[in-house]
This record gives structure tokens, sequence and C-alpha cells, in this order.
């Protein structure tokens, strides 16, 4: 099944009466939300809370243990202090239903949820300090300690075999490669690929093993002003990517979405490392590799986006909102080239970690 035949289309009616329905609210005001393959609401209620309906996509909603894991991994997250996104219970106490509906081409059955609606801004829309980067790295890696604590019968479903998003992945895009046909920078998401090949394959019994968010983007954290000049993280937001994985490429995806709409890109790798790092210092293994799984996601970006766009072209803009500034970003990481990079990364986190040492001893 395609993207666009798996792709809920609900109207505003239908998601106003199944919040009713499921979860005993009067929905007063509805707008929808941006959405890559799911389908998302804005719901406020006369009893006076906002909320997020979310119903995935059909061809996702068939795999109901990997989204009860997913349910849990928020709660889990929110109960230890981590500000994600959480699940409301329905008026039966559950946290799922799975709905038949017809969105205009034949009835499907759709997984539906609603979610707390989390006070903030997208980062991407910010001016982001080294300090605020920091802590995007060091939220990214405690988040990722934090969820292997968890326990749940259905973990092995988060070993999601050929999972296109996962950064393991990355030698899938070759069968989508004709999207880029004319577009110069095909050539280095081949070279890309062939490297991954021969550089992270052999390598992946060295890296760390975790459960990873797996998309920790510009457009799903939140933040909230925090004094007159500075933000702190307010929110964390989408699950849908989440997947047994490694240490290393939640890191990896992190500094590349990291990256995206900043004067400085190249430079924003080394804050967030250095939050990282903070929290879990990289082995040589992982250390090697950095460079090579930014390049990577990149290009799956950039890849997925433009395929995803011709069986959606009416959702364009906004699957295409980290695409487009991507493939700039990817021509510029490719032509700066490793050596030059991994300098600015590594030599800048541990300077960021040097001044923030120097300016904690003047403070006490």
């Amino acid at each position: 099944m395609s993207v666009k035949e798996s792709k809920p289309n609900l109207t505003v009616s239908q998601a106003t009466d199944i919040t009713g329905r499921l979860f005993g609210l009067t929905v007063s005001s509805v707008r929808p939300l941006p959405s890559y393959n799911d389908q998302n609401f804005h719901m406020v209620s006369s009893e006076g809370g906002q909320y997020v309906m979310k119903v995935m996509n059909s061809a996702d909603s068939q795999n109901l243990p990997l989204l009860e894991v997913q349910t849990d991994a928020m709660n889990f997250l929110w109960q230890r202090g981590l500000p994600a996104q959480t699940v409301i219970p329905m008026v039966t106490g559950q946290l799922m239903s799975l709905e038949e509906i017809d969105c205009g081409s034949g009835v499907q059955k759709y997984l539906v949820r609603l979610l707390t609606f989390l006070p903030g801004t997208t980062i991407v829309k910010v001016t982001c300090t080294p300090q605020l980067l920091y802590e995007v790295g060091r939220t990214a890696a405690t988040m990722d300690t934090v969820l292997l604590q968890m326990e749940h019968p259905h973990l092995r479903a988060l070993q999601r075999e050929n999972f296109i998003w996962s950064l393991a992945s990355v030698p899938l895009l070759e069968q989508f490669l004709p999207v880029l046909d004319g577009d110069p920078l095909q050539e280095v998401v081949k070279k890309v690929i062939e490297q991954f090949r021969n550089r992270v394959v052999p390598k992946l019994n060295s890296f760390r093993k975790c459960i990873i968010h797996g998309d920790f983007n510009e457009q799903n954290i939140l933040v909230e002003p925090d004094g007159p000049s500075s933000y702190r993280i307010s929110g964390i937001l989408d699950f849908g990517n989440m997947s047994s994985g490694y240490f290393v490429f939640e890191l990896a995806i992190t500094i590349m979405y990291m990256m995206i709409e900043r004067p400085r890109p190249l430079a924003v790798g080394a804050a967030v490392l250095a939050g990282w790092e903070s929290v879990i210092p990289l082995n040589p293994e992982e250390r090697d590799v950095l460079y090579l799984l930014v390049l990577s996601r990149f290009c799956q970006s950039l890849v997925l986006a433009h395929y995803t766009v011709l069986q959606q072209p009416e959702n364009e803009e906004y699957l295409m909102s980290t695409a487009r500034p991507g493939a700039r970003l990817l021509q510029l990481l490719w032509e700066t080239g490793r050596d030059e990079v991994e300098k600015i990364w590594f030599s800048g986190a541990a300077e960021f970690i040097q001044n923030s040492l120097r300016t904690d001893g003047v403070t006490n």
C-alpha cells in the first residue's frame, strides 16, 4: 500500500465525532496540524483542555504491539521528568482505539489516540544559542538512557527490520534514487550509500545499542522562554520512528536536524555533541562514523521527501520543509569534508566544555 493510500484523511466533523465518542469531550474548536503520513488535529474542548488527536496511517495501525510500546514509552519518559507528550485515556480506560473509518475511498482501520497538547514553540522558529543546542544534545542522550530502563512485553516490536527511516536502512535508499534523476546531489547520495556499506555496516557490533526516538528533529522539540534571552525545552513530540538502534544513531540524527535553518550550521554539531557527551561519551568507533552518519541522515531526508511528494503533491510544502534546506547542507558537509567537519565538531565540543567549566568557576 502506498503512503497516499494509507494516510488518513478525516474531515473535521469525523474527528470531532470520534473525540466525543471515545473521550467524552465536547469539542469547541478544531484545526488540522501538519503531518508526514498520519493525520493530526489540535482540539480545544468546552471543558477547557487542549489536546492533539493523532490518527495513524492504516499501514502502521496494523502493528499494534509497536504502537503499544511507543505509547507506553511516552508515559514512561514523562513519569521520569522528561517533557514527552503523553496519551489521554478513553472513557473506557484504554489508551488506543482501532477505528473503522471511511475517508472517501472505502473503509480502512486507523488507530486513534488523544495526546496532551504541550506548550511552546518548535525549536526551528527560535534563535538557538550554543547553550540551547547543548541542552538538546543532553536531553537526547538522557532520553535514550532512560528508555534503556523501560520494560515491556512487546519490546521486540522495536526491532523494525528494513524500516526505511532507520539509519541502518541507508542502503535501501538505492531503490528510490530515480527520484533524484537530473539532480547533481544524486551522485553524492550514491557515494554516501557506498561509504555507509564499507565503513558503518562492518562496525555495527562496535556501537552501543539502545532504544532511540529516531526523529528528534527541529519540528519535534518544543521550547519556552526561560528568562529574557534564553529558552528551555518544554516538549518532545512524535515517537513514530522509535526503534531499537544505537546511541550514535540518535546523536547523528539530532545533529542533522539541528543544523536546519541555522546561520552557522557546521558549528551546531559542536554544542550538540558537548551536551550528548555530558551524558554518554562516544567510543572511538562511534566517533569515527559520526560525520558519515549525519551525511546519511541528510540523504534519507532528501530522497524520501522527494519520493513522498510524488504520492502527496498537495502536501509538498510540509514534506519538503526539511529536505529543501537539507539539500544545501548536504552539499556543504560533503564539500567541506570529513577532516574539517570533525575538527569543528570535536574541537568545538571540547572548547564548549572548557568555557562552561571556567564560567562555572567564576559563578561559584
